[in-house]
């Protein structure tokens, strides 16, 4: 699969004048600080290993393995990234154990129209069943965000894909809400409590269905080299994560998820990751 997008930091107006505002994030990232709180920290299940490393011609490389310890399944993947800083012009190709065709991407940075309160994209993707069309945008005023994604498939002329979001973006506190295909429902909550002390509330639904989703995570850092994630979830799904830095570059993480339910039914599940880059 081919990608094409592109991106510009500037007003092309008066880009004196916004070179030192900040723009509002791209819709991938409304909410990205409570995802973060949530996802980050844990490997349930997993003994996993990631590998972040840059040659000296600038090749940007990202190794991942990991193998199931339920399953004993063995999966690897592996990327590649070179920035042509000449022409604004990023090459990235991946690859898994689980997809023996490589997906290429070529990013260029000279269509994203990024500002003081818009921050709008577009990039196509191509496989053989056809070209996709992606598009998106995020309006920002004072602490408020909106925004828009959508998908376009020119095959079928139709739009496969319409997501909306709201949100409120304040130094220490983050709320954001959204709407995907009008069908799923969502929000998150994200507040700095201190220096040492991240929280988040997620919530989500889906219409005509009485599945309610929520949880509460709490991220606390011990010292500079070390942190603990908790969450739980309305299942009684309980998540424990620890983060050691061994040295600069080298981390290692280990986490459990127990079944509040039936504690001692077994099923619980551990995981050991190491995070490696130089």
């Amino acid at each position: 699969m081919l990608t094409l997008s592109t991106t510009q930091s500037s007003y092309n107006g008066h880009p004196e004048i916004f070179r030192n505002m900040a723009a509002p994030p791209s819709y991938a990232d409304l909410g990205k600080a409570a995802k973060d709180v949530f996802n980050k920290g844990y490997g349930f299940g997993l003994v996993k290993l990631d590998l972040k490393t840059k040659s000296a011609n600038g090749v940007e490389f990202k190794t991942s393995g990991s193998s199931n310890t339920d399953t004993g399944k063995v999966s690897a993947n592996l990327e590649t990234k070179y920035k042509w800083d000449e022409y604004g012009v990023t090459f990235t190709e991946k690859w898994s154990t689980d997809n023996t065709l490589g997906e290429e991407e070529w990013e260029s940075e000279d269509g994203r129209y990024k500002c003081e309160y818009v921050n709008v994209g577009c990039d196509v993707d191509f496989d053989f069943s056809g070209p996709l069309v992606h598009a998106a945008a995020v309006l920002g005023y004072d602490s408020w965000l909106a925004g828009f994604q959508m998908t376009f498939d020119p095959a079928k002329s139709k739009t496969t894909r319409n997501n909306l979001a709201i949100g409120y973006r304040a130094r220490d506190f983050q709320l954001h809400t959204h709407v995907n295909d009008g069908s799923e429902f969502g929000g998150s909550v994200y507040q700095k409590l201190s220096d040492n002390l991240e929280t988040a509330v997620n919530l989500a639904w889906a219409a005509g269905s009485n599945n309610t989703r929520f949880g509460i995570a709490a991220k606390y850092a011990l010292d500079s080299n070390s942190s603990v994630n908790v969450k739980v979830n309305n299942s009684s799904l309980v998540g424990v994560g620890y983060t050691q830095t061994l040295r600069p570059g080298v981390k290692l993480i280990l986490s459990a998820l127990v079944d509040g339910k039936s504690i001692n039914a077994g099923g619980h599940k551990l995981g050991l990751g190491f995070e490696l880059e130089a």
